[in-house]
């Protein structure tokens, strides 16, 4: 499964893999899987987007790289990281792997402290994970804040969120996020609450700061247009699995499974004139609620057929990419959603 989920990933060793991650969870009292069977793989300098429907299982994806699950999660299968397994980790080695990545997330509001300054929050982590000195960590906050377009470092350390806009909190997070100089960014929806204008100048930045340092990207989002725009590869989530994984610049013309082209026909495209928006059918499952014996999209799926339901697919390697859909081949070239007039 590994190897199927770095397929059309550039050579060499992956610094991030995981295998077969399984994560359960207590949900109403039952123990439920909240992802199954995960594989993905990402190599430095590498960005791969993870999208899908809201409850799919992005953010649970990135808490269990992170190791940020909820207390009694039961994990199974592997996550490496660097060729280690980050599962046996415990005190300064947990620590040590967990300063050599960073997390954006989608609200800076909910994530930063609205008690502290902006210099606190962006120099807590180098002054204790790496103890640099309160003065050059200052320094260095104010570099980088230079480099994601906030002027004025030295007056702004000494601001409270509450005196920042929503755009520039989102920069400042990302400056944070960059400043310890992770190895492994994960970016969990880091513009959705920006408007267009300012996300197009955070994307830009982000982009620009990933591939001048080399550090290897998850980027979590809705959005597959902005997938295809900054990722390498784009995994596919549906119902706490990976569903497809394809170079993002094929994903939208040349789909491998349903869901994806599903997903992509219910976009607008300002090229074309349409009555009115393709809704996917249905409304979409949680891990948990997926049935184990059969795929989990084919009740929403206009191409399911008996096969389908017989047993739960598996990842199969097609074109450069991998597809969970059992009649992939099969399907192979016919998935792009005719235009609409």
């Amino acid at each position: 499964a590994g190897t199927l989920a770095s397929a059309g990933a550039a050579a060499g060793p992956p610094l991030l893999e995981a295998v077969g991650l399984t994560v359960l969870l207590e949900v109403n009292g039952a123990r439920r899987a909240v992802l199954r069977d995960v594989s993905l793989a990402l190599r430095p300098g590498e960005a791969v987007g993870l999208v899908g429907e809201s409850g799919s299982g992005k953010s649970m994806t990135a808490r269990a790289v992170g190791r940020l699950l909820p207390p009694g999660a039961e994990v199974h299968g592997s996550i490496r990281f660097g060729g280690t397994e980050i599962g046996q980790l415990a005190g300064a080695d947990l620590r040590r792997y967990r300063s050599q990545l960073a997390m954006i997330f989608q609200d800076p509001r909910a994530h930063i402290n609205p008690v502290r300054r902006i210099g606190d929050f962006m120099t807590e982590a180098l002054r204790t994970n790496h103890e640099v000195p309160k003065a050059q960590a200052r320094r260095r906050a104010v570099d980088m804040l230079a480099q994601v377009g906030i002027e004025d470092g030295i007056r702004r350390l000494q601001q409270y969120p509450h005196q920042m806009s929503g755009g520039m909190l989102q920069r400042v997070m990302i400056a944070a996020a960059l400043l310890t100089e992770p190895r492994l960014l994960l970016a969990d929806e880091p513009t959705t609450a920006l408007d267009v204008t300012t996300q197009a100048e955070v994307m830009a930045i982000l982009d620009g700061l990933r591939r001048q340092s080399g550090l290897a990207m998850l980027f979590i989002t809705h959005d597959l247009e902005l997938a295809a725009a900054i990722c390498d590869r784009t995994a596919v989530m549906y119902a706490g699995q990976i569903v497809e994984v394809r170079a993002s610049s094929l994903l939208h013309g040349d789909p491998l499974h349903p869901y994806t082209a599903a997903l992509a026909a219910a976009r607008p495209d300002i090229t074309q004139t349409t009555r009115r928006l393709r809704a996917i059918p249905g409304r979409p499952l949680s891990a948990f609620e997926a049935p184990a014996a059969e795929c989990a999209f084919a009740p929403r799926c206009p191409h399911a057929a008996g096969v389908c339901r017989a047993a739960g697919p598996g990842l199969v390697e097609l074109d450069g990419g991998v597809s969970r859909c059992a009649r992939a081949r099969e399907l192979r070239g016919r998935l792009q959603a005719p235009p609409d007039g």
